[in-house]
């Protein structure tokens, strides 16, 4: 597969997740997205579980072709490639969660690591310096900070009424985050080509 096909798996990878999540909500009638957290989607028991379980395995492998796409692009640019390996914590969690669903004890304990998917924008602030992505900086902030707006999840007192939305503000962070990585390595990717192909190094600036 093309490196260029393997970045667009960003775009895909929320889609599917989101659509997952949108369907399986309306087989269920009576969810509530603000109310009810992800994981009661494919509870044992519920008509929803395997649909859930099909859509974030599949998310989970979209993701990994994603990260490929990255690490490839990265590679050939000679950035850092710590912020894009970071994000296998969100493909190994979703995939678990999905295999393992609730109330099993392992879907707690796999779902774990992608409480550290926030480190790929913060080391991204640290690692990337790019000239021609002058928005890196506050793409990978922005994106940070929706992702730890979903910690609230574990404050109860805090929107007590609405978990599902306070869980949700760090899906909507990783979504904002792959999408805008897919743009901005997709270019990267374009250029790494060109350059390529007239024997022209591409310029980092450190």
């Amino acid at each position: 597969m093309k490196k260029t096909w393997l970045i667009y798996m960003g775009f895909f990878t929320p889609i599917v997740f989101w659509t997952t999540n949108i369907i399986c909500g309306f087989i269920l009638g009576n969810y509530n997205h603000a109310e009810r957290l992800v994981s009661e989607l494919g509870a044992i028991g519920t008509k929803t579980q395997y649909y859930f379980t099909i859509g974030l395995v599949l998310s989970s492998i979209l993701s990994v072709l994603f990260i490929i796409g990255l690490y490839k692009t990265a590679r050939n640019t000679g950035l850092n490639t710590i912020p894009v390996l970071l994000i296998l914590c969100f493909s190994f969690s979703v995939c678990g969660a999905a295999l393992f669903p609730l109330p099993m004890k392992l879907h707690g304990i796999l779902g774990m690591p992608s409480i550290l998917l926030f480190l790929s924008p913060l080391s991204a602030m640290l690692c990337w310096r790019l000239e021609k992505v002058s928005t890196i900086n506050y793409f990978a902030f922005f994106t940070l900070v929706i992702m730890l707006m979903g910690f609230s999840v574990y404050f109860p007192d805090f929107l007590s009424e609405y978990p599902g939305l306070k869980q949700r503000f760090f899906h909507i962070g990783w979504s904002v985050w792959f999408i805008y990585l897919s743009i901005v390595f997709l270019e990267l990717n374009k250029k790494c080509e060109s350059r390529q192909k007239f024997h022209m190094p591409l310029r980092l600036s450190h």
